[in-house]
């Protein structure tokens, strides 16, 4: 079926939809604050569930401040040179504006499975270079086909943050730069801290494969065994830090272009000297590294190991995880099935070789590097990431039992948390909101009161598995239910933050936005994420508040997989966990087993009883 949204015969195929597609909404404030309130019903004491709803009564108060706010909002919406009325806030608020490290906090990352064909590490990254720069050809041509959900396409616009791009650190918040991806073709390779530049093409003509290998391989040569001064743990600090550290290295003359061919580049290559080996260690290491061989303000950076692991690392500002996904996937698949042009077994003779950018190191800034590392030390050794691969069912299994797999996933994590505390807490999922003119996620609230009644029954024994399958079905149907609202631009918390900005400088803070449960139910003790690919072991990033876990999950044909992040030693109210994530790890694996008992049994009744 054809979408309904009407084509803009003019513009490129990628873009086609893009002028047509629906401006976000600002929700109705009476359907937002009753939603509002059943998220905190599951959350709070009776008690403090009736102050909050007192709160909740007061703003929408006919003739009150909930109603001015309102329709500020929905002024703000219908002026006409507002494409997003969320945009400007969210982005300044949640990224740019951001001052801790994007390492860790900010940044995501995928890790790849093995390339059996390509054992070697300079192999490797030709090959997912020449991947890579497909899909960047289909970019920038504009011939990429846009992104679908439920038929109707999705915004493309963060594309252009894709290629030639890079996030500035700058005070009070930071900004983001666009180069022209025609003049600016060549790619960053690093490798022992130090900085070489690639031309990805010579006469008008791309480099092959064979000759990106060869190029790959004089930069590992030229390279050899001395390590430079770790420039790039720079983009690892605090982004204030970073900006004074940045106007340092600038004080050289030379320097400002040679940083500009790095901010300047289509992507980055990341030739590390690390052999990760097992799941854990490969997650780590694409997650943040040493710190040093890494330029953290790209959006792209594609991580090959000395023994030829893989992955890739993402900065966060400018584009979400859907659209990197849509790259990396990509470039895995075309690689495995051999659907990718990698030109002549010929190497041309005229190739320039890779030309390193060597910085002038003043002692200010070689001293304001050896502070970054120390600093990204401090901040690495504090965290912990493990990774339960479950192996026991996925999505074929999920589906049998009629449940939404992401809705499956989001209860095991419920489970999990409540196996781990005896409570459950505020929980973030993330929800795109790309069908409308530069949308990017709304929170989908996964507790809710459905969602508590079925977990306090999967963790009764006296419960039969009859009422444990019907009350997790429910759950199911209330978790799916926010999702497509949230998806719909119909969540609560972009439009709460929406009224709460609208406020001008000198009026009082309504007692809604004043009220405890307004903070503490939007304090994501679990954030939490899905993006599948069969060609990734990993994904993740961090958490987003001390006393809480970062998971990201994929829900394969066969397996569910977690990436569990949080700090060691994690304090939660008072008490302290060792070894959070392992123990969140166990208990993850535990819920899987329990769900899997009771929908198997709930199964097995459905099925045909065999003839004798």
């Amino acid at each position: 079926m054809a979408p309904k949204t009407p084509e803009d015969k003019n513009a490129p195929r990628m873009l086609r939809y893009q002028a047509n597609l629906p401006k976000l909404p600002v929700p109705a404030l009476e359907a937002t604050l009753e939603k509002y309130a059943q998220t905190l019903k599951p959350l709070l004491s009776e008690q403090d569930l009736r102050k909050s709803l007192d709160a909740i009564s007061e703003f929408k108060r006919p003739g009150g401040i909930g109603e001015e706010l309102q329709k500020r909002l929905v002024a703000r919406r219908e002026d006409p040179s507002t494409v997003n009325w969320l945009e400007e806030w969210w982005n300044d608020s949640a990224y740019m504006g951001y001052r801790d490290p994007v390492v860790i906090y900010v940044s995501y990352f995928y890790s790849y499975k093995d390339d059996k064909l390509r054992r070697s590490n300079v192999k490797r990254a030709a090959a997912i270079t020449t991947a890579a720069l497909a899909f960047r050809d289909q970019v920038v041509k504009g011939s990429l086909e846009p992104e679908y959900a439920k038929g109707e396409p999705l915004c493309m616009a963060s594309y252009k943050y894709m290629f030639s791009a890079c996030r500035i650190p700058n005070k009070p918040s930071d900004y983001a730069v666009t180069y022209d991806p025609h003049a600016n073709s060549h790619i960053i390779v690093i490798r022992k801290n130090r900085f070489f530049i690639i031309e990805a093409f010579v006469d008008g003509k791309q480099l092959s494969t064979k000759e990106l290998e060869s190029q790959f391989q004089l930069v590992v040569d030229q390279a050899g065994n001395q390590k430079g001064e770790a420039l790039g743990a720079l983009t690892a600090e605090n982004r204030g830090v970073w900006t004074d550290y940045r106007n340092l290295l600038l004080e050289t003359p030379d320097n400002k272009e040679l940083l500009q061919k790095i901010e300047s580049a289509a992507f980055v290559v990341c030739l590390d000297d690390s052999s990760p080996q097992t799941r854990n260690e490969l997650v780590r290491a694409c997650w943040h590294g040493d710190g040093q061989n890494r330029f953290f303000d790209k959006p792209l950076q594609f991580i090959v190991f000395e023994n030829a692991k893989a992955g890739f690392m993402g900065e966060h500002s400018c584009m979400d995880g859907t659209p990197t996904l849509r790259l990396n996937d990509f470039v895995c698949e075309v690689l495995e099935r051999n659907k990718v042009d990698h030109g002549s077994e010929s190497v041309r003779s005229n190739l320039t070789k890779p030309a390193e950018l060597k910085f002038t190191i003043s002692p200010q800034v070689s001293y304001s590097i050896q502070s970054a590392c120390q600093n990204f030390d401090k901040l690495i050794n504090a965290h912990d990431m493990h990774v339960l691969a479950y192996n026991g069912y996925g999505k074929n299994m999920i589906k049998k039992f009629k449940i939404s797999p992401d809705a499956y996933a989001q209860m095991v994590i419920q489970l999990a948390y409540y196996k781990m505390f005896g409570v459950l807490r505020p929980t973030y999922e993330s929800g795109q909101t790309r069908k409308f003119q530069h949308g990017r996620t709304e929170t989908c609230r996964t507790v809710s009161s459905d969602m508590k009644n079925w977990v306090l029954a999967m963790e009764n024994p006296s419960v039969s598995v009859e009422a444990k399958v019907m009350l997790g079905r429910k759950a199911m149907t209330s978790h799916v239910r926010y999702m497509n609202d949230a998806c719909d631009g119909r969540g609560v918390d972009r439009h709460l933050f929406g009224l709460k900005k609208s406020l001008k400088p000198n009026e009082p803070v309504p007692a809604l936005f004043q009220d405890p449960a307004y903070s503490y139910s939007s304090h994501w003790y679990l954030s939490t994420s899905q993006l599948s690919s069969e060609y990734f072991t990993g994904y993740g990033w961090g958490q987003v508040v001390p006393d809480g876990f970062g998971i990201a999950y994929m829900v394969k044909n066969n397996t569910l997989q977690f990436n569990v992040a949080s700090v060691r030693n994690m304090n939660v109210h008072g008490k302290v966990y060792p070894g959070a994530t392992t123990v969140m790890i166990q208990c993850l694996e535990d819920a899987a087993d329990d769900m899997r008992e009771v929908f198997e049994a709930d199964l097995a009744k459905e099925a045909p009883k065999s003839k004798l």
